[in-house]
């Protein structure tokens, strides 16, 4: 069964393009829901890497799925990077959040926006700590050195791991809130999202 938006469409006429592209006040344009599903694709990957070597250890299927991880983190780094300037440039246009669950929602987001922006900012500033080159997709980002730089490694070796792991948790009660929206509350705020 299909479900009835109470957001219709755009009107036809001059703007209709346009609209498609940017956020509404009905809903978010393909390049916000470009960036969020991109993203949540490749948080699934990560997580499903980290999952798995806390699940079974340092195994064949862990090494193929977590052997990306650096290069998708750096990844994640430069997309929400993206995707927060295209919310603020978006920001009057974006569907509002109202009321009391508009407020919670509002603070979710921003939760999982400072964990997306804090978690692999703390793993590059343990990589540069350790003097280890790092060059995603063959481009030099951090040339190796010989001396390793202490402090710079200490609060990614404390805190990385734990924040990732806070940083699903919230994913998934986002998840779970936009489902109970469509479910128990019977409104269409995953509809903006697809």
């Amino acid at each position: 069964m299909t479900a009835v938006s109470r957001f219709p469409a755009p009107p036809l006429g001059e703007g209709r393009r346009s609209a498609v592209w940017r956020d509404t006040p009905r809903r978010y344009g393909r390049i916000s829901r470009g960036f969020h599903w991109v993203m949540a694709a490749l948080f699934a990957w990560q997580f499903t890497g980290a999952m798995l070597y806390v699940t079974i250890g340092d195994t064949a299927v862990t090494r193929f799925v977590g052997g990306s991880h650096f290069t998708l983190g750096a990844t994640l780094f430069v997309l929400v990077l993206l995707r927060g300037a295209w919310g603020f440039a978006n920001l009057r246009r974006r569907p509002p959040h109202t009321g009391r669950l508009g407020r919670a929602a509002t603070v979710g987001h921003g939760v999982i926006y400072g964990l997306m922006i804090v978690v692999p900012s703390l793993a590059l500033l343990r990589q540069y700590g350790s003097g280890k080159p790092f060059a995603p997709y063959g481009i030099p980002v951090m040339p190796g050195r010989d001396s390793k730089i202490a402090w710079m490694m200490v609060p990614g070796d404390l805190f990385h791991y734990w924040l990732a792991f806070v940083l699903l948790a919230v994913i998934l009660g986002h998840a779970a809130m936009a489902v109970l929206h469509r479910i128990l509350w019977k409104d269409d705020v995953l509809v903006r999202m697809t």
